[in-house]
């Protein structure tokens, strides 16, 4: 174990375990046989979970996509959702600046400067880097055990979220860069932290083309999509015609009964974000069409 008196940066991992949550703080849903849910507040999303329940309370769930799927904005809009409800809401970046995120909320009319006013939302960047230097660091005090306990998120010290957003994996695991291992490492302890707190979660994934629609894909550390409670994935519909639209699919979620098909997933502008249960995407509707 790391000495107690060796000092880490700030803005690095810490070997420090949280104290978990009150239980008065996972209000939500409360189904017959005791386990809560979250409503993301999402238009048409919750709708397709058995009797309406929503997202197992403390799930970790993947949201992956290729580029422009709406992956963060999905996000933003279910920290808006929950907000709106009193839960304390945490988006950590490894990409884009806070401002920018910030922006893209108040351009769908959310009141993020509301949110962050009432201590209910944190929007904080950090750098992916620092935390390969410190899981490295850690190992190396640790002479290379494996088994080391640490705090891996990163989460500020004077703010106790109910549900956190990451954003993305790809950034974190592009720092790992030809250290897999290290990499595996650190999800592993990520996913612990999160599970042992209770803390809600959305991992952003992103994938240039489904794995799960018969393309190949080496996924990263060989770990994330089994360690995870939940897959939800948005696609970039391509029709032949030229057309293109979205679309979103529960492809897993651990503790819920889901519908599995994949449905209309549409992005308003000055509006927000909205699921169409009942319009699934198909070829019966129109000819031809590529999934991305």
């Amino acid at each position: 174990m790391v000495n107690k008196k060796e000092k880490v940066k700030k803005s690095h991992l810490k070997i420090k375990v949280h104290k978990k949550k009150e239980s008065s703080k996972k209000k939500g849903k409360l189904k017959q046989d005791g386990e809560v849910y979250l409503h993301t507040g999402i238009p048409g999303f919750d709708i397709l979970f058995d009797k309406h329940y929503g997202i197992p309370s403390g799930a970790s769930v993947l949201i992956e996509g290729g580029p422009g799927s709406g992956k963060t904005i999905f996000c933003l809009a279910t920290a808006d959702g929950l907000c709106k409800q009193g839960k304390k809401c945490l988006y950590m970046s490894f990409e884009e600046p806070e401002e920018r995120l910030m922006g893209h909320m108040r351009h769908f009319k959310w009141d993020v400067d509301g949110y962050i006013k009432k201590g209910l939302l944190r929007v904080k960047r950090f750098d992916a880097l620092d935390v390969s230097r410190s899981v490295e660091a850690l190992l190396s005090a640790a002479k290379k055990e494996l088994l080391i306990e640490i705090d891996p998120v990163l989460f500020p010290e004077d703010f106790t979220p109910d549900f956190v957003v990451i954003d993305s994996l790809s950034s974190i695991a592009s720092a790992f860069s030809g250290h897999e291992s290290r990499f595996r490492i650190y999800m592993e302890q990520l996913f612990r932290y999160l599970e042992n707190n209770k803390i809600t979660n959305f991992l952003i994934r992103e994938v240039a083309t489904p794995s799960h629609i018969g393309a190949t894909y080496k996924e990263e550390g060989e770990a994330v999509s089994f360690l995870s409670d939940g897959i939800v994935v948005l696609y970039n519909v391509i029709y032949e015609n030229g057309g293109r639209a979205c679309a979103l699919e529960v492809l897993k979620m651990r503790g819920a009964s889901f519908e599995k098909k994949i449905v209309e997933f549409k992005i308003i502008n000055n509006k927000g974000i909205e699921v169409n249960p009942n319009k699934v995407i198909s070829k019966d509707r129109q000819k031809g069409f590529v999934l991305t």
